[in-house]
């Protein structure tokens, strides 16, 4: 029974993380936006948007967000907690459309429906929470095999895209921003998960801050944040914020479900059965935002892209 209520207090937790990350989104890029009015925009490597109130506002939404978000992986598992992230995209995709005139086109609120759809399929076919006593106990998993290649394979890729493709490609193709955003995402969120475990255990009588590996996971997440904060800057200061928001989504996830799976087995207790269900899921928010994709800028002149989309002989109204 109290596995169960961990789980709910999990999934409010995270639903209302949604709510502040989604409009955050929007925040930050009004006051990019300000910014680069009268300095040097950040998708051109300026930083003037740290003098930009709005700017601050937006990270302060984001904070509140990513604080709900992080007592959320505390309560339950990460391949739960993360695909929940998909009501962001409907936030921010709907304040886009209101606030930043993106429009977005009705196959792009399919998509949304289809992310949303997507993840509510995995989030019932989620494995429970392994029982974690120590940070210890985390610090094991993470220093297994496994996880050790894929979190060396994560700073090679971070490090050519920074390196390499951001020079030449950052302005004009946005995988390479979120690129970036995602796969040190999927490393922050396991370190983040150390965290709320081990302040769930000291609240409980259980000081976890006496040991080194909780100093270490703490080190790993500002790192990771900072990186993550920079790059996303610079995709939203670049890219149309309803397509930003939903394929970070997707990336950030997909990479984070499989660091958990590498390092938290989260597929051993899992029949097959259970682990095609919610591959299933993945397929259908992968078709969403291909969809939102394809269709981001037929919002700005509907009339034209429907009809070549539609019959000849129907009539758009």
């Amino acid at each position: 029974m109290g596995v169960s209520m961990d789980n709910v207090r999990g999934l409010v937790l995270a639903l209302s993380s949604s709510f502040f990350i989604g409009a955050s989104f929007i925040i930050k890029k009004k006051g990019l936006k300000k910014a680069g009015s009268y300095g040097v925009s950040a998708g051109s490597g300026g930083y003037s948007y740290l003098r930009e109130p709005m700017w601050w506002i937006g990270m302060i939404t984001m904070i509140m967000g990513e604080v709900a978000n992080f007592a959320a992986y505390a309560f339950a598992p990460a391949i739960l907690v993360t695909p929940l992230g998909a009501l962001s995209i409907i936030v921010s995709a709907v304040l886009a459309h209101f606030m930043l005139n993106e429009r977005l086109h009705i196959f792009g609120v399919l998509g949304c429906i289809l992310c949303v759809v997507g993840s509510t399929n995995i989030v019932l076919h989620a494995p429970k929470e392994r029982d974690i006593e120590s940070v210890k106990q985390v610090w094991h998993l993470a220093t297994e095999p496994g996880f050790i290649i894929y979190s060396c394979v994560v700073l090679v890729s971070v490090l050519v895209l920074i390196f390499y493709f951001v020079p030449q490609y950052g302005k004009s193709h946005m995988l390479v921003y979120i690129g970036i955003c995602s796969l040190m995402g999927s490393v922050t969120v396991m370190s983040v998960k150390a965290l709320g475990i081990a302040l769930k255990l000291t609240f409980s009588g259980a000081n976890q801050f006496a040991y080194l590996e909780t100093w270490c996971f703490t080190a790993i997440v500002i790192v990771c944040c900072l990186m993550q904060i920079n790059y996303l800057n610079k995709a939203l200061d670049t890219f149309n914020t309803a397509v930003v928001s939903p394929v970070y989504y997707v990336m950030f996830t997909t990479f984070t479900i499989i660091a958990s799976i590498i390092m938290f087995k989260d597929w051993d207790t899992q029949n097959a059965s259970q682990i095609a269900t919610e591959l299933c899921g993945f397929v259908t928010i992968l078709s969403g935002t291909f969809l939102l994709h394809k269709t981001k800028d037929m919002g700005n002149s509907p009339s034209i892209e429907l009809a070549n989309l539609t019959n000849p002989n129907h009539e758009s109204a």
